[in-house]
């Protein structure tokens, strides 16, 4: 009814409810000793006090690695928002869907949140877990990974021109590092699909295995991105020949985009996103995506992801959704070429 906000002295914010409003605005017009009745206030229309204690958050990577760091980024800056903690709960197992299995079981009542990224579409499509992106009610995405293609620098590619001319006219020779059914083997994917080549894929548990792999000349080329990579192109052991953001990262100014390149649809990027249990209030979805909007334009809280080698790119519930859908559709349509 007349909601409004209090600020903290930490800078959080809590709701009060309806009847405190009431209450407030009856004693600034001399009604305090009529009490809320005269008003006509009934307990039914009481507004919730949303959230009112801390909201558990599910990671469903390992401790220390890219996801779980980043979302302790988040976790830490979320309480000065949400005016409650958000503790990082991690769930890790059979890339990601273990944690996730765990968070669609949960009561949406807006007091689990978890986090996923565009793999759940590749195990989805591997047939990894029955689970999909519309499993879940997508409440924001905030940090996003530009994702590079890299070789090695000795490989004699200097541009992605050499590159797409060398596969395409050298079909399975080139050695392609990849999380096998991952969405790293979906960035391949897109990138065979759009030169018209085909690669050999070489498995690898992570982007850091990869990438060393790629540095000791095990394989030929690899998705990378810039906490992983971007030491060992400064040092000359390896060369970013193209990025999949719309533009070029502030940090890679001298890497052109696949977009530039001529590769519209080449977006490759790791977007690291908020999901709630399907089901849950959407007054409760809009209240939290309000919440982590306000902090994606916090400048302490942009720095601490570009730190991390993440930009912030905020998606609320209606773009993440599109988003999703989007990557689901292109996953489904290559899924046959992560088969191999």
């Amino acid at each position: 009814m007349f909601p409004r906000l209090i600020k903290t002295t930490g800078g959080a914010r809590r709701r009060l409810g309806a009847s405190a409003a009431i209450a407030s605005l009856a004693t600034g017009l001399g009604l305090g000793s009529l009490g809320l009745g005269v008003l006509g206030l009934s307990s039914a229309a009481q507004a919730d006090d949303y959230p009112d204690h801390a909201i558990e958050f599910i990671v469903p990577w390992s401790p220390g690695g890219g996801s779980d760091s980043l979302m302790r980024v988040i976790s830490n800056a979320a309480e000065q928002y949400l005016g409650q903690p958000l503790p990082v709960i991690n769930m890790p197992g059979v890339s990601g869907t273990l944690g996730l299995k765990a968070l669609a079981q949960k009561d949406p009542d807006g007091y689990t949140l978890g986090q996923v990224h565009e793999g759940l579409m590749a195990a989805h499509a591997t047939g990894l877990t029955p689970l999909d992106w519309d499993d879940f009610q997508p409440i924001a995405s905030l940090a996003s990974s530009p994702q590079y293609l890299v070789v090695n620098a000795d490989s004699g590619w200097e541009t992605f021109a050499d590159f797409a001319a060398y596969a395409k006219a050298n079909p399975g020779k080139v050695r392609f590092g990849a999380t096998l059914g991952g969405i790293p083997h979906v960035h391949g994917a897109m990138i065979e699909d759009a030169i018209g080549a085909s690669f050999r894929y070489v498995g690898y548990e992570g982007t850091g295995a990869r990438i060393r792999g790629l540095v000791g000349g095990h394989i030929d080329a690899a998705i990378g991105d810039i906490s992983s990579s971007l030491g060992f192109v400064d040092n000359g052991d390896l060369r970013f020949l193209a990025v999949g953001t719309p533009q070029r990262p502030a940090q890679t100014p001298d890497v052109p985009t696949f977009k530039e390149l001529g590769y519209d649809t080449l977006k490759l990027s790791i977007n690291r996103g908020i999901v709630a249990p399907k089901g849950i209030d959407p007054a409760k979805v809009q209240t939290l995506a309000a919440d982590f909007e306000a902090m994606s334009k916090d400048p302490a809280f942009v720095d601490k992801m570009h730190a991390l080698g993440a930009e912030v790119d905020f998606m609320g519930p209606t773009a993440y959704a599109d988003y999703l859908a989007e990557v689901d559709a292109t996953v489904q349509r290559l899924s046959g070429k992560l088969a191999r």
